[in-house]
């Protein structure tokens, strides 16, 4: 092989330089299989400290964020505010969330339980791969400027979407994640455009940007009553791999009945069947907004409506098919 020279031309260099930056690293972590870098991620989201800028597309619409994020004694605080339009800001503090509507000159507060303000489909490494979905490593590439790894976790049937995750090479981090339907058509992004890990991050950093002394705050209501039962509806056609993974009763605003609901899974897609007595007036009805899709129908006289993070034919497959045992 003769010596590199500044007479080769550029392009040659840099194809050659980057072949052995990319590929090397992806052959030494080669011991770390799919399914632990997926461990790692799920306990690096819960307690790393970090701050950045998230660029998120959405419904064919894209909006910056500014993302500070601290975890004390296994408490999260977070500050999200949008870049754009009307300056919405998010204040977490534990499972009670703060959203600030500067327009409005309101603060509305709720309870999240848990769950994450940007990250709200990332799979573990306990699902079932391998029976609905295939998980490969793909291949190294660079995202907000750190070395990643590209993981695709693909569906077996267009019941589910597929995941595409970019995993920090040193912590696990996700640094960039899209939601893609079965042609590959790209339905949700998050992605990372800097992001510093385990800064110093003050109480003052997590605090509201506005003085809110003029603002009306708001409480959402407190839940309803949720008992968990055992129930005689099931789906007669359920997509394969999804299962009952919760089945309770809840009592809603404006009902008379406590509504039944049914949650199925298949280890990482989820659906929500809620089944209500049958409102005079209702008809079936379908949604479906970016990855959102929802579809509600009568069945033996209660309206049944499904709702999940799938394609609007999944929804629709689980909801026409409840029946009573």
């Amino acid at each position: 092989m003769q010596p590199f020279s500044l007479t080769r031309p550029a392009h040659a260099v840099c194809a050659f330089v980057t072949f052995f930056v990319l590929a090397g690293p992806l052959q030494a972590r080669g011991k770390a299989s799919p399914n632990e870098w997926l461990d790692r991620m799920s306990s690096v989201v819960t307690t790393v400290d970090y701050e950045g800028t998230v660029i998120r597309r959405k419904n064919g619409r894209s909006e910056a964020l500014k993302v500070v994020h601290r975890v004390t004694n296994g408490v999260v605080n977070e500050k999200v505010i949008t870049q754009e339009g009307n300056g919405l800001e998010i204040i977490r503090n534990g499972n009670e969330v703060h959203c600030i509507l500067p327009d409005q000159k309101s603060v509305l507060i709720e309870q999240w339980n848990d769950r994450s303000t940007l990250f709200s489909t990332l799979p573990s490494s306990e699902l079932r791969f391998g029976s609905e979905y295939d998980l490969s490593l793909v291949r190294e590439e660079r995202v907000a400027g750190r070395r990643a790894i590209l993981l695709a976790i693909r569906p077996h049937d267009g019941m589910r979407f597929g995941h595409r995750l970019w995993l920090d090479y040193e912590t696990a981090f996700p640094l960039r994640t899209e939601l893609v339907g079965s042609d590959g058509s790209l339905i949700e992004q998050l992605k990372f455009a800097d992001i510093r890990f385990d800064s110093v991050i003050s109480d003052q950093a997590l605090a509201p940007s506005l003085n809110l002394d003029n603002f009306t705050w708001y409480t959402e209501p407190a839940r309803m009553q949720v008992v968990d039962v055992e129930t005689d509806w099931h789906s007669d056609d359920l997509p394969n791999g999804f299962r009952a993974v919760s089945t309770r009763t809840e009592e809603m605003p404006g009902l008379d009945n406590p509504v039944t609901h049914i949650v199925y899974s298949d280890g990482l897609a989820t659906v929500s069947v809620f089944i209500a007595d049958e409102q005079d007036g209702q008809s079936a009805e379908r949604y479906q907004v970016g990855a959102s899709s929802s579809y509600s129908t009568h069945v033996a006289g209660h309206q049944v409506t499904a709702v999940g993070e799938v394609p609007a034919i999944t929804v629709q497959r689980i909801a026409s098919s409840m029946r009573r045992k």
